[in-house]
This record gives structure tokens, sequence and C-alpha cells, in this order.
């Protein structure tokens, strides 16, 4: 492998890709197939703003490496069953080794479960998220250049917190609008810069 002038990584396989995503075969994988490319639909949103919310202060790998049992412990991330979790849900699921124990976190999971069933009300979860989707896409060249927050995720974080949200601060929403493809800073030189379809 060779790291290029940008910061991206020229991969055996002849594809470049950021560093984080050059040597896990799990990160590899979920940037080739998953990162950046478009997610709608309220559970879809729904499970990744979990998801976003429980890596905050942790590598995305752990919580990647978690997921399936994140996935079992939230019923696939179904609002309806989330929303009605209750204090016994909370204990069993901070005896669950398989995700990340923390009880602010799973006490919000709960939380945005319920926000998400009164946002349905203004046209659901994914709307609200997508209606934040800025006017251009950042176009980073070097590593240096991707920004960890943004106006759109300024004003996102706000938006959700005022409708009862937690867990939703403006870098956690700007790597949510990143994963979920409503921006694109792939690197110039990735080989998935433009893949989403959602930017020219």
């Amino acid at each position: 492998m060779e790291k290029t002038a940008s910061g991206v990584v020229l991969c055996e396989d002849g594809l470049a890709r950021p560093a984080w995503a050059a040597t896990d075969p799990l990160l590899r994988e979920y940037y080739d197939t998953e990162w950046g490319m478009p997610v709608r639909g309220e559970q879809g949103v729904y499970e990744r703003i979990t998801l976003e919310g429980f890596q905050a202060g942790l590598s995305w790998a752990t919580i990647l490496r978690k997921r399936p049992a994140f996935r079992n412990a939230f019923h696939d991330f179904q609002v309806d069953t989330v929303a009605a979790f209750t204090g016994d849900d909370v204990e069993r699921l901070m005896q669950d080794a398989g995700i990340v124990r923390n009880r602010a976190k799973i006490r919000a999971a709960i939380t945005n479960a319920n926000a998400t069933i009164e946002l349905r009300a203004e046209g659901g979860l994914s709307e609200f998220v997508w209606s934040f989707q800025p006017e251009r896409t950042p176009s980073p060249r070097h590593i240096g250049d991707v920004p960890t927050t943004s106006p759109e995720s300024v004003a996102l974080s706000k938006a959700l917190r005022k409708r009862g949200f937690a867990f939703v601060g403006p870098t956690t929403m700007f790597a949510l609008m990143e994963a979920i493809g409503m921006i694109d800073t792939h690197l110039v030189d990735s080989h998935r810069r433009g893949s989403s379809g959602v930017w020219n």
C-alpha cells in the first residue's frame, strides 16, 4: 500500500481509500459498500442516529463490530418497539456485553424513538433530517480538508434537540450526514467520490 500526498492510500487492489478504510477488512467493506450511500426511511435513519450517538467518544470500528449485537438488542431498531422499552429493558441492555453499555446513551435511544414517533406528524424523521441537506457538498482534496461540522449540521442538531432528541450534537450530526449520503466528503481522489448518486 502507498500513501499519496492527498492522504488517501493506494491499496493493493488498485483503489484509493482514506487511511481509516485502508487496512481493516470490516471498515474497508463498510467504506466500499455503505458509507455515504443514501439512507432514507424512518427505521434506517433512526438506526444511524442511534449508532452515531453510541459512537460519541469511541471509534466507529468499535460500533461497526458491535452492530449485529445492537440490532439484536434494539429489535432491528423498530421505532415503536424501542419507544415502548421500560426501565427493565434499560437494565437488560446494561447487562448486554455485546453493545456499548452506557446508560445515558441507552436512555437516549429510547427517548429518540419516542421523539421519532412525534415527528411523524411533520412528515417523519427521514424527511425532517434530509430537509437539512445543503445546496452543495464539500470537495476535500486532502484528509485535512474534511470538516467536522457545518452550518447545516449545527441547524439539524438544534432542530432535533428542540423536538426532544438527545446525543445529536453538531459533530455527531455531521457524521450522520456523511454516513447517509446527505453530503459527500469522500476525498476527490477516492474511488468512492460521487458514487452515491446524490451529487454530480
